[in-house]
């Protein structure tokens, strides 16, 4: 039965460190089966997050290479799975859910993907999933918000991570065209998703992704921060592919805070804000400019709730007169994994799982 087949490729999924946990009315069969030919669904229930020829692919599954080869080769235009050009031949591997299928899906996202992303990422079986540790997601505070005479390390700077990369692009944030599609959204900036790779024309002829320079990529960030956007990335140091830009009433990450109550579905930065009270003038502006409502005005001063503020320096930016900012958390968290690698190790060990 198809069903068995998509369940199978689930089982797969959920057996990667990110996970991809099953619910009871089965949504996440519907879903892969909008995104995987049955025939597709097969083949990547049997892949490995190791890059592999189409020839080691075909003989482990018992399938034609050649036929194999068109199969992945079309996968992976699909956004399907993870492709690399190898010596002579193209390399293929599975992709996570999130991060992952979910955000190679822009060309392809309708309403009816959309409306089954929303009920599967609402579904309270995916809860718990969202609090293992390390989380998929960290927060990057806005370069500017950290005094200079703080030390910052390049993992905790956008600009950093940016600076060091060797092609930029951008792409429209999946995750406010899925809600738009769903009849909901938010008037935040759309292409605003950094693609960051270490080498030069990576993007150039991308279907999803737009080729920019990288003074075009710093601009973006400064917009970013100017329309109250929380940058995130991978919750590691090094290797870094992407930097996202998000607000809470759109993006998965934060809305699973907001939204669904889980307050370590992302990783706090190192850093939390604080208010010169003499100088705040109780104007309001940062309590509504805070995506993760952490602040509040009681008494005409601006207050921090240090449970909730998550260290993003949004609410510096336009506090008229510099009253808001960063300093090192008493409490800072450990520095994330090294890379991904190291993260998916620390994450297959925190849910009791090998890989």
């Amino acid at each position: 039965m198809e069903e068995d087949v998509y369940r199978r490729l689930a089982r797969r999924l959920d057996a990667i460190p990110n996970g991809f946990p099953a619910t009871e009315s089965g949504i996440e069969l519907r879903l892969l089966a909008k995104l995987f030919t049955p025939q597709e669904a097969e083949l990547a229930a049997q892949m490995n997050l190791s890059l592999e020829t189409p020839e080691a692919i075909a003989g482990r599954v018992g399938a034609d290479p050649q036929q194999t080869a068109r199969t992945l080769k079309e996968m992976a235009r699909k956004g399907l799975i993870r492709y690399r050009r190898g010596e002579g031949t193209l390399l293929f591997a599975l992709m996570p859910f999130v991060v992952g299928i979910y955000e190679e899906q822009l060309p392809r996202m309708d309403r009816e993907l959309a409306e089954l992303v929303e009920a599967y990422f609402s579904d309270p079986a995916t809860r718990p999933l969202l609090g293992v540790a390390p989380a998929i997601h960290r927060v990057v505070p806005v370069d500017e918000a950290v005094p200079f005479n703080l030390e910052i390390l390049a993992y905790e700077r956008a600009s950093a991570l940016v600076e060091s990369a060797r092609a930029w692009g951008v792409r429209d944030c999946i995750c406010r065209v899925q809600q738009k599609l769903i009849g909901k959204g938010c008037d935040h900036l759309l292409e605003v998703c950094l693609n960051l790779a270490p080498v030069e024309g990576a993007f150039d002829g991308s279907l999803s992704t737009r080729a920019i320079s990288k003074e075009e990529a710093l601009h973006l960030l400064r917009a970013a921060e100017e329309d109250g956007l929380v940058h995130t990335v991978g919750n590691y140091q090094d290797g870094h592919f992407y930097i996202c830009n998000c607000c809470p009433c759109c993006c998965a990450v934060l809305r699973a805070v907001t939204e669904y109550q889980v307050p370590n579905a992302v990783a706090h930065s190192g850093f939390l804000a604080v208010v010169d009270e003499a100088e705040c003038i109780g104007c309001g502006e940062c309590v509504e400019r805070c995506p993760l409502a952490a602040l509040s005005l009681p008494e005409d001063v601006a207050r921090v709730n240090q449970a909730r503020c998550v260290g993003c320096g949004v609410c510096t930016v336009t506090c008229p007169t510099g009253a808001i900012g960063l300093q090192r958390r008493a409490d800072a968290p450990e520095p994330p994994p090294a890379n991904l690698k190291e993260w998916m190790a620390r994450r297959a060990q925190a849910r009791g799982m090998a890989i």
